[in-house]
């Protein structure tokens, strides 16, 4: 296991040791944490300034768990006034930055590592999930927990590799221009995976032209013996190809006449009774011989929704990338689910209303997505469709149109009813009422609070409930609630 000693992070760090702080204390990368109810025997607490609270305050609760050591931006004293044992850093954020760059070389130093970085503006978490699941079956295989894809989450997943680790899996997130080339820079990684450019974060980029600018940062950062992997179906995305010296393998769902065989491409694309993907994968060079035919291989995917088509081949094309087989990649994508909370998640209640909960993120490709695959199983089971739909944060100033037209878009997939949710998500109802939308079939409500109480009341068995939007607004727990029952917040984090 990798150690650095309280010295030699001081030095990595530009720091300083408090007074009275033993330099040769050793801490194990493992045991790196910045939430101080995980704090271990051993362990060193990251005393970051948060949004909301500052680490510094819960210092000494560290310490009680166990910390021996504080990497923290000012000194700070016990409860009887002796300095705590700390790293003293102008920032801590990219302190840790330096730390998990460090890591990195050390392990490439002395066995061989694969990192695969994933960035775009849908579907990161999932196909960071479905990749790590292959590459698991190759060898020791390191990837993020949930969504933790920024200058703090990226480090903390660095800092659960260690010697032992075959493979890297980095999620990338970005909310700026230069977030992507800074994370890149802490690993540097061997193939890079570009999902799509939508409109997520547009408020915060000011535009979707820059959101390809900072998603492309990422092919930018990858050597000429890297690999870069890009979605052939998103035009801003193909357009990346020429940003970096790396060779491109594209992906594409898209069956047209004369597709490149040089992509990783998925034919005859379908979705079966219970709204899941299934294609015929085509590795790069391949010719497909027909349907059941040797040599074809099928992936039926077990994720909900046919957009989740361009996740699988994307886990595919890196893993290709990456030199597992295509059996091995099959396989594993055949019996994969989701494996983070709140996306596409689906529960089927025992009086038969089905819960599909996605709201962990929302922007306005993944809610017309969404929408499509809730209109989509309802069609195919012939059941009633329930559309409960929150804000969808950080569109800037499109954000009353966006709303506006995702209503529109509800009532034109002909979705039985449409429960929006909060004042930041009103025009989704105005857009539907404009669209055509009469009597209860849009109905807007003030808060959560509102929409279960129409809910437990109307639900009837057989139907179909999704729940979509932004993290920050919170309806993953409504579907929680709902699915399970009031105790699910506490049971079902």
């Amino acid at each position: 296991m990798m150690h650095f000693s309280a010295a030699a992070i001081a030095a990595l760090t530009n720091g300083r040791l408090s007074p009275g702080t033993d330099p040769d204390t050793r801490i194990a990368i493992g045991g790196i944490v910045t939430d101080s109810r995980q704090a271990v025997p051993g362990s060193l607490y990251v005393a970051k300034p948060g949004e909301f609270a500052d680490g510094h305050d819960f210092i000494q609760a560290a310490l009680a768990n166990g910390a021996v050591l504080v990497l923290a931006e000012r000194e700070t004293t016990d409860g009887e006034g002796a300095p705590v044992p700390a790293v003293i850093v102008a920032d801590a954020v990219l302190a840790m930055g330096a730390l998990a760059a460090e890591v990195v070389r050390r392990i490439r130093a002395h066995s061989p590592l694969t990192v695969i970085g994933i960035t775009g503006s849908a579907g990161k978490t999932t196909t960071k999930d479905l990749l790590a699941a292959i590459l698991a079956e190759a060898g020791p295989t390191v990837a993020p927990q949930g969504s933790y894809n920024g200058e703090v989450g990226v480090p903390l997943t660095v800092f659960r590799a260690d010697e032992t680790t075959r493979y890297l899996v980095i999620e990338m997130g970005a909310t700026g221009i230069g977030h992507i080339t800074y994370l890149a820079g802490l690993v540097h990684p061997d193939i890079g995976v570009v999902l799509g450019v939508g409109t997520a974060h547009a408020g915060e980029f000011g535009s979707v032209e820059n959101i390809a600018v900072a998603k492309g940062e990422l092919v930018e950062a990858l050597g000429a013996a890297g690999t870069a992997i890009l979605n052939h179906d998103d035009l801003r995305v193909r357009a990346m190809a020429g940003r970096g010296p790396a060779p491109v393998l594209y992906f594409t769902s898209a069956e047209a006449p004369g597709a490149d065989p040089a992509m990783l491409r998925a034919v005859n694309v379908a979705t079966d009774d219970e709204g899941r993907p299934g294609f015929d994968l085509l590795l790069p060079g391949e010719t497909f011989p027909g349907e059941g035919a040797p040599g074809s291989r099928h992936v039926a995917g077990r994720l909900l929704g046919l957009h989740h088509t361009t996740n699988l081949l994307a886990a595919a094309a890196a893993a290709h990338a990456a030199g597992v087989d295509a059996d091995t990649i099959v396989a594993v994508l055949g019996r994969r689910g989701a494996a983070s909370r709140w996306r596409m998640e689906r529960v089927d209640r025992a009086d038969g209303v089905s819960i599909i909960n996605d709201a962990y993120n929302a922007n306005p490709e993944s809610m017309r997505a969404a929408l499509r695959t809730l209109a989509e199983l309802g069609a195919k089971g012939g059941r009633r469709t329930w559309a409960v739909l929150g804000e969808m944060l950080e569109l800037g100033d499109a954000s009353v149109l966006e709303h506006d037209a995702i209503g529109r878009v509800a009532v034109r997939l002909n979705i039985s009813r449409l429960v929006v949710v909060g004042a930041g998500a009103r025009a989704m109802h105005v857009g539907a009422v404009m669209e055509g939308s009469w009597g209860d079939e849009s109905v807007f409500v003030a808060d959560a609070d509102a929409a279960e109480a129409l809910l437990r009341g109307q639900l009837r068995p057989g139907d179909v409930v999704l729940f979509k939007s932004s993290n920050g607004a919170g309806l993953r727990h409504l579907g929680d609630r709902i699915a399970w029952g009031p105790a699910a917040e506490r049971t079902h984090q």
